[in-house]
């Protein structure tokens, strides 16, 4: 007959008194049977969490389309950025040809403005000309009138009437200084009008080839003009387009946020219902524990007041010992969750499982630990092995039931 008994189990255990886990393992080999960890609260849903999963997918979905929305409209955005740098870059060009093409209208005009300046003063020299020659032309006449009324004598008259050969050469000497001066006078004017014709032939000429230049570039101003105005145009329209994405952009990105407070709110909505629903599976459902530790049923030492083994005076033993070789496996009594699973000094390695309903039950003094804390564990599910840890006096399992904060007699859920 096997027999043991725990020298702690008649002091009251709490869940909050574990210690730190300090794994005290067995070398014992494990069975074959298997160790579930997840329990029916990993499995539970409902329609409200279903719903508020589809919206959560739902406005993930839209998320990403309207991210791809704003993705795209940022790089129309950038194209448009580029195509306006262009287009600028196009309009500085534009008017610096535009800058040089006033630069030499200006110079033209100044050349024009000096042309017509000479041509101005070719005039009135040829006006001048056309006086003197005016001029002289009425003193020829007012001569030959004079010469006709006083008779003045021709060359060859002169030859006949004088008396001697010095006043014969006297007065040939007048009349070819007067005819010499009067075809002096001739060619002067005729030269003056020649170089007078040919300075307003030149000057009219420059100002024809002047004007022509001047024609070509007010024609190429106009066009350059023109190009920039078209420019200009464009820069202000890719500048409207830019405004336009960049609004697209603001209204992607508060529908974005609008998405993204929906997918918060579903979050938080099926967080919530998660553990709504968890706390409605710590419920416990009643029912008979399934015996965690068939096989080995006996109980070696029962709940209640009885003489302590080494101090020999009576005190409370809070649970029962099921006496059974180590490595024996422990099994979860009922569903629940994994609240405690470590080590103590006095408990050994140890495991609690919260059931629901503010019922817990304790595993003690096993030689190893087979679940964590977290864990959710079914009913039957293999959670340790049987050993003599903390303070035992041999192989045993010490089990316990608290119910509302306080040890009951685990009897009563064992349909003892």
């Amino acid at each position: 007959m096997l027999f043991s008994a725990c020298t702690v189990c008649y002091v009251t255990v709490y869940a909050d008194e574990e210690d730190e886990n300090e794994d005290d393992e067995d070398d014992e080999e494990e069975d074959d049977s298997s160790s579930s960890s997840s329990g029916p609260s990993s499995l539970l849903t409902n329609d409200k969490i279903k719903s508020s999963e589809k919206a959560k997918s739902d406005a993930e979905r839209a998320k990403a389309a309207l991210a791809q929305g704003e993705e795209n409209a940022r790089r129309i955005i950038a194209s448009l950025e580029t195509a306006k740098s262009d287009a600028q870059q196009y309009v500085t060009q534009i008017d610096g040809e535009i800058s040089s093409i006033q630069d030499r209208i200006d110079t033209l005009s100044a050349n024009m403005a000096d042309i017509r300046l000479d041509i101005a003063e070719t005039e009135k020299e040829l006006e001048e000309a056309e006086k003197i020659r005016a001029q002289q032309y009425e003193y020829m006449k007012m001569r030959i009138k004079a010469s006709y009324e006083s008779r003045e004598e021709t060359i060859a008259e002169a030859i006949f009437t004088s008396k001697g050969i010095g006043e014969l050469l006297n007065r040939s000497l007048y009349l070819n200084e007067v005819a010499a001066y009067d075809n002096k006078k001739l060619a002067e004017y005729a030269e003056t009008v020649k170089t007078v014709n040919e300075t307003a032939e030149r000057l009219e000429k420059e100002e024809e080839e002047l004007q022509k230049a001047m024609d070509e570039s007010l024609s190429e101003a106009t066009a350059a003009q023109a190009l920039l105005d078209e420019k200009e145009q464009e820069v202000a329209a890719y500048t409207a387009s830019i405004g336009d994405k960049e609004a697209q952009v603001r209204e992607y990105q508060a529908m974005i946020a609008e998405q993204n407070s929906i997918i918060a709110s579903m979050e938080a909505a099926i967080k919530a219902e998660r553990e709504r629903l968890a706390e409605e599976a710590r419920k416990y459902g009643g029912g008979v524990f399934a015996h965690p530790c068939p096989g080995y049923t006996r109980i070696s030492d029962e709940y209640g007041m009885r003489m302590h083994p080494t101090l020999g005076v009576e005190l409370m033993h809070n649970g029962i010992d099921f006496a059974a070789p180590s490595g024996t496996p422990i099994y979860a009594a009922a569903d629940g969750e994994v609240i405690g699973a470590g080590y103590s000094s006095s408990m050994g390695n140890y495991i609690m499982i919260d059931h629901g309903s503010e019922i817990i039950s304790i595993y003690m003094h096993a030689s190893k630990l087979l679940v964590s804390q977290g864990e959710e564990v079914a009913k039957g599910d293999k959670i340790a092995l049987v050993g003599s840890t903390g303070r035992s006096t041999g192989p045993h399992l010490h089990f316990g039931v608290r119910e509302n904060g306080s040890y009951v007699n685990p009897s009563k859920y064992l349909g003892g």
